[in-house]
């Protein structure tokens, strides 16, 4: 099967963020998006608003940017996307916040999204699928080739636990603590097609593989292929989806900046002739799994003999190499923010301090509404 390939002519920025809708008084899940899409719609007298999506359950709204040049471009799309959301769901009684897992409200507790790709999803994967009111942010940064989209998802998979741990927002589930940093990555590792992507050899592997796949009735589209890292045909681009949701658009916008980079970086690379970064398969197992249990407080294997590093030093020296390219691409203050994170700790460390502090998880719901409303990492007060 071939697979067409639409190139981007430089590294354009795409983000997608779903947040949660919460109740403001309890704090709980919420499902309300079929009544704001609704709303949204009349408002533009569209069918559908172009910018604001629903998610598997009705308790999830996705906001989209368009198709960006810095990252700033993006932070102004997805504020105007949150700013419409609030404007409809406000006099409701209900808020909005960014975070891998919502601390206590139970899956069984909350409906699903209306459709028959949604119908499809639930009654080919079942449980997994399921239980599968999770929030992540994907990234997409725009790639020349088909080819340099296959090396450079491979090449990332080697960066994938810094994604993780400065983003992991997920500490509880269920009203329990997990003990992970991200549990929602654990969560979205139980459906198939998700994961460390494979490395694969070439564009021509790719489009064998995809072929097999829908052969064995495994998928039935290549959008059924989540895996955390993968090049996406139709819009040119690597998409990075290792992230939990974070609850604030610094944050967010920060982890834009080291995705922009990162690829731009080797791209450039591969253009010089240098061999991009690879690590054997348990390496990469291992250090994904170590990130999602220990967020920041990781120590990452740096070699095959087994020899360890602190993440945040590999965070820090990681910032520092691709800095010129986020001049070159605007963002150097962004992903300058990526150090703020270092300093403050991660999402799932300031909701375990806030509930440490209260004993109340709703208490963690608001810090997680004060951080997104004010735009400021360990914000408890609205």
């Amino acid at each position: 099967m071939e697979v067409p390939f639409r190139p981007s002519e430089r590294s354009s920025l795409g983000v997608e963020v779903e947040l949660a809708l919460v109740d403001i008084e309890s704090g709980a899940l919420v499902g309300a998006a079929p009544s704001v899409l609704a709303e949204l719609a009349a408002r533009h007298g569209v069918d559908e608003h172009p910018r604001i999506k629903a998610e598997l359950y009705q308790c999830t709204l996705e906001a989209i940017t368009g198709i960006c040049d810095t990252v700033a471009d993006a932070r102004s799309d997805l504020q105007e996307g949150i700013d419409e959301i609030r404007s409809v769901v406000e006099p409701q009684g209900i808020d909005v916040i960014g975070a891998g897992l919502h601390p206590f409200t139970p899956w069984q507790s909350q409906e699903r999204s209306e459709g028959e790709r949604y119908e499809a999803i639930i009654e080919r994967i079942q449980w997994p699928a399921r239980r599968l009111i999770t929030h992540g942010v994907h990234f997409h940064v725009g790639v020349r080739s088909a080819e340099k989209s296959i090396a450079i998802t491979n090449a990332l998979s080697t960066s994938l636990p810094l994604f993780l741990a400065l983003s992991a927002s997920s500490p509880y589930w269920h009203g329990m603590d997990t003990g992970l940093s991200s549990a929602r990555t654990k969560v979205f590792e139980a459906l198939p097609s998700t994961g460390l992507p494979p490395q694969l050899a070439d564009w021509a592997e790719f489009e064998r593989f995809m072929t097999s796949l829908i052969n064995a009735g495994t998928i039935t589209t290549i959008r059924e292929v989540w895996w955390d890292i993968r090049p996406h045909p139709n819009f040119g681009t690597v998409e990075l989806r290792m992230c939990d949701a974070m609850p604030t658009l610094a944050e967010t916008c920060s982890l834009a900046a080291l995705a922009q980079c990162s690829v731009a970086r080797y791209d450039e690379l591969l253009d010089r002739g240098y061999q991009l970064p690879s690590d054997r398969d348990w390496v990469l197992r291992e250090n994904k799994w170590r990130a999602s249990r220990h967020g920041l407080e990781a120590t990452l294997v740096v070699d095959t003999s087994g020899r360890t590093r602190p993440i945040a030093n590999l965070i820090e020296e990681a910032v520092e190499e691709l800095m010129p390219t986020a001049r070159r691409l605007d963002c150097a203050d962004e992903l300058a923010g990526v150090y703020d994170i270092i300093t403050t700790g991660n999402s799932s460390t300031r909701q375990r301090r806030v509930h440490a502090e209260t004993g109340s998880l709703a208490d963690v719901v608001t810090s997680l509404r004060a951080e997104l409303r004010t735009d400021t990492p360990g914000a408890t007060r609205l």
